[in-house]
């Protein structure tokens, strides 16, 4: 029972986490935030289970241990709800258009804005001034709602994994535990891909469904503006981690003991995790307080001896290094998806669960087996390790010629022509086809023109007219078109609703894209579980647990925390045209540059990997020379107790003459007598 509800809470954590990925595009553009601050929430999970995982690991285990991780369980949901909360305060979505509701009339309307003088700003540019009622508004940061959740969830998320397998073990068969473990683990694995099919099913609903009227919604789920029910996925793993803290509650702090488990030989420390009698308490708080006081007194010592193994130090430094460039790239890989092949954020969601989740864990999993099958030792471990490590990372090279070219927008990419390439700024969206219109220059309401070309709003695209409404509607009398239009002219000068569909050559590649992504996730998986035996290995025996826990500690802090955040911001330096909130200030990106997202984020994850690989080769000097000393000990060993059984079988047969000896004696005197 305790193993059923054990991975069921593993699940319910794994699929929040790994929808709060999903969200990250949905979350941007709701709250109008830039990708560096995304970053920050993404890592507000780690800061809070940092906050308290030392108590939770060494108070939790002398408590109730199934309540503290259903208490742990409750934090979660509670968490979960929280980050859902924005969306019943914040009101409803309300994004840029110019476009109608729909209306039974056939009257016409006319892009152009009613415009005076005082719109324009003192250069002839409109300008854009915040209302009135404003103010209030844009004071509410409702993006700390979803930050403080996230920190709250990683608060509740700290007594699961610990507290859970020291129970499993305590209490298991020996031979059961790494079974049971394992179950464990494996069900984690799966919970990532309902969270990112999860996601993917949100994405596809509009923010507000149910509140507003779905017919005078313009926009389509791969528009740049579209928000999907972000927050309905949240109530969603809310709810089945809330049911994950039911069972905890009613199980026993400690179980009995089989027969196997008794005569099984404990350590210390889970004998003291089994003493729960009323006979044994008072006798061994003053002896758990003397061992505290000791543990304090040794721990910065014992600190520095596992710092001073320089194979430890290396491969502490090297793992920090590549988690930076794993987790940067996992966060935005959705991202990366939607902005640099056109999906949209439902079907990267969804791929990354179908796909790319599973060819990791049947990576780890293959991993395991080789070491087993082959019996590779520490050396071959690490061999392996990079082997694998350098495979994936030459395969992923070939991710920078899978590029697509950047999108044919009017003033942003390519000038009202259709033919040069453009450095955007915020005055190249006006033109003398677009003059007599006085457009706001800030406004994000794409229309694709019947000659390919994707314009800013339909205003910029110098329509005159306009007929249908709702999603219907048809811009007539583009001036703009015509002022791109080459020897084959457009007969009518007409502009649709939306982005212009992405390129051909575009989609051709995405196919090869996907391929060599599953690809380098199987090969980089392969070398997981051969490099955490490597950190066991490297390591006394004494230390191992001090050794896991701090390469914890480290790679959440100086890896989970900060990677999501300098890959935002890097990647927000690629924007072409922002966003703007209705009471001013920037909002979220709402067109990137695509050759400059691609090089900054595959040359940041690759980057970051190329400068581990200099720390391995290090590593490897520093290992060989770890082998070759634990050799030499182990022969010593080997030789000085081969002299000791000889010394041994020299005494024993020397005895054994003797008492042949005293033997003969007697019986000799016994012949006589």
């Amino acid at each position: 029972m305790f193993l059923a509800a054990l991975s069921f809470a593993y699940f319910a954590k794994a699929l929040s986490g790994s929808y709060m990925k999903s969200t990250i595009t949905q979350l941007e553009r709701r709250f109008d935030i830039p990708s560096y601050l995304i970053g920050i929430i993404d890592g507000s999970f780690e800061i809070g289970n940092l906050l308290v995982i030392a108590f939770v690991s060494y108070f939790g285990a002398k408590l109730h241990r199934p309540k503290i991780i259903s208490i742990g369980c409750l934090l979660m949901s509670l968490g979960t709800f929280l980050i859902a909360m924005p969306h019943f305060i914040i009101g409803r979505y309300k994004f840029e258009t110019s476009v109608r509701p729909p209306v039974n009339t056939t009257n016409t309307l006319s892009p152009c804005p009613a415009s005076s003088p005082a719109a324009l700003r003192t250069d002839g540019i409109p300008s854009i001034v915040p209302s009135v009622g404003c103010e209030r508004e844009s004071s509410l940061s409702m993006w700390i709602y979803v930050f403080l959740g996230n920190v709250l969830r990683g608060v509740g998320e700290t007594p699961v994994q610990p507290l859970g397998i020291s129970y499993i073990d305590d209490h298991a068969r020996p031979d059961n535990a790494a079974l049971y473990i394992g179950c464990v683990q494996t069900i984690s694995i799966i919970g990532p891909v309902f969270g990112y099919l999860l996601g993917s099913l949100c994405a596809k609903i509009y923010v507000d469904i149910g509140f507003v009227d779905m017919e005078s919604i313009t926009i389509t789920p791969a528009d740049a503006r579209w928000v999907g029910a972000w927050w309905l996925g949240y109530l969603i793993a809310g709810v089945i981690t809330l049911m994950s803290a039911i069972p905890f509650w009613f199980l026993p702090k400690s179980l009995p003991l089989t027969e196997d488990r008794q005569n099984y030989e404990c350590s210390p420390e889970q004998t003291r995790f089994l003493s729960d009698s009323p006979a044994t308490k008072h006798k061994y708080i003053p002896q758990e307080l003397a061992n505290f006081h000791n543990m304090a007194k040794e721990f910065l010592p014992t600190l520095k001896s596992l710092l001073g193994n320089p194979v430890y130090f290396i491969y502490l430094c090297v793992t920090v290094v590549q988690f930076n460039s794993l987790i940067g790239m996992v966060t935005y890989k959705p991202k990366y998806i939607e902005q640099h092949y056109g999906q949209s954020a439902s079907k990267a969601n969804f791929l990354m669960g179908v796909i790319n989740i599973p060819a990791v864990a049947m990576g780890m999993f293959s991993g395991g087996v080789i070491m087993k099958k082959f019996k590779l030792g520490i050396m071959g471990a690490a061999k392996f390790a990079f082997g694998t490590s350098l495979l994936g990372y030459f395969l992923s090279l070939f991710f920078f010629a899978m590029g697509c070219e950047n999108s044919k927008v009017a003033g942003v990419t390519v000038s009202y022509t259709g033919r040069d390439v453009l450095s955007y700024g915020e005055e190249s969206v006006f033109s003398g086809c677009n003059s007599a219109c006085l457009c706001p220059g800030r406004d994000w309401d794409p229309v694709c023109g019947e000659n390919g070309i994707t314009y800013v709003t339909p205003c910029l695209a110098g329509c005159t007219t306009s007929a249908g409404s709702g999603k219907n509607t048809v811009f007539n009398n583009c001036k703009c078109i015509a002022a791109a239009a080459t020897s084959s002219k457009p007969t009518n000068l007409t502009a649709v609703l939306g982005h212009c569909p992405h390129r051909d050559s575009c989609d051709r590649v995405f196919p090869y894209f996907l391929a060599l992504s599953v690809i380098t996730s199987f090969i980089i998986s392969l070398g997981g579980t051969p490099g955490y035996v490597l950190l066991i290995r490297c390591t006394k025996a004494e230390l191992k647990s001090l050794a896991l826990g701090f390469h914890t500690l480290a790679t959440r802090t100086l890896a989970g925390i900060p990677a999501p955040i300098y890959f935002g911001a890097v990647i927000d330096t690629t924007c072409l045209k922002w966003g703007h909130k209705r009471c001013g200030g920037r909002g979220a990106c709402r067109i990137y540059d695509t050759a400059a997202y691609r090089t900054v984020y595959l040359g940041l994850t690759l980057g970051l990997r190329t400068v581990s690989f200099f720390l391995c080769i290090m590593g490897f000097v520093l290992l060989k020379r770890y082998v070759k000393r634990e050799k030499r000990k182990s022969t010593l060993t080997n030789g000085s107790t081969e002299l000791e059984s000889l010394r041994k079988e020299e005494s024993q047969s020397l005895n054994c003459e003797q008492f042949l000896r005293t033997l003969d004696c007697n019986s000799d005197r016994e012949t006589r007598l």
